[in-house]
């Protein structure tokens, strides 16, 4: 079941800003735009007060269009700046540790040469 649905509040990356509204990232297939007028109920002056490129921020979907894969957002009515913790997987180290580098990165040079020398 996708979690892109007319109504639901998702998580986005903010991938850009124009003086007409901000473009957002919302996973690997939708983006949208979040028009002015969807931002504040107040005067908005300047975007930039709101978001900046690259703010994670939580924003209600208001359309979709699944065809092309745009969203029409929304910030107005919500919190979308929660507190937002993105979460890390720990890097476990393996008990090789940097062997299996060492042995193989004179295979990698000799083959790059070969390819080079072709």
């Amino acid at each position: 079941m996708s979690k892109i649905k007319k109504g639901r509040i998702v998580r986005g990356t903010v991938s850009g800003i124009e003086s007409y509204g901000v473009f957002v990232s919302c996973d690997d297939y939708y983006t949208g735009l979040i028009h002015i007028s969807e931002i504040s109920h107040g005067f908005v002056k300047n975007i930039t007060d709101f978001v900046k490129i690259g703010d994670l921020i939580f924003v209600e979907i208001l359309d979709v269009d699944e065809e092309l894969g745009h969203l029409k957002l929304s910030i107005k009515d919500i919190e979308y700046k929660k507190n937002i913790v993105v979460k890390r997987k720990k890097i476990k180290e393996t008990s090789l540790g940097f062997k299996t580098l060492e042995y193989k990165l004179p295979i990698w040079i000799e083959e790059s040469l070969k390819k080079i020398k072709k």
